[in-house]
């Protein structure tokens, strides 16, 4: 179940995002915090299964367009489908409106959801 984050789960989140290689270093993933809790337009949420908080993705909203910034799944839980779970989850939640567009970054893991959304 994808969920919004909220100031409680930080530290959860602050690990979920340090999986992504650009969030390495404490001071730029404090200021990918930042934006996500400060500015409306960059929204992050979680997946949780169970009571375990175990992926995330982090978008940047603009006009009919969210840009898919981050996505992270506890290495425990790869390649299960938990991140293609949190793709078609955030499209339910967004609406036909708004288009799933990944980044430069999370370009290459969004098309492979998206291929196995069409062998499917």
């Amino acid at each position: 179940m994808l969920i919004r984050y909220k100031k409680s789960y930080e530290k959860i989140a602050m690990g979920l995002l340090s999986f992504v290689p650009s969030e390495k270093d404490l001071k730029k993933l404090r200021q990918t915090m930042k934006r996500y809790e400060e500015d409306d337009d960059w929204q992050l949420y979680l997946w949780k299964q169970g009571d375990d908080i175990i992926g995330e993705i982090g978008v940047h909203l603009d006009q009919n367009e969210a840009f898919i910034e981050h996505i992270s799944v506890n290495p425990s839980y790869r390649s299960e489908g938990i991140g293609h779970k949190i793709i078609q989850s955030l499209n339910n939640i967004l609406g036909n409106e708004i288009h799933l567009t990944p980044s430069a970054q999370t370009k290459s893991f969004f098309d492979v959801c998206f291929n196995l959304e069409k062998k499917s």
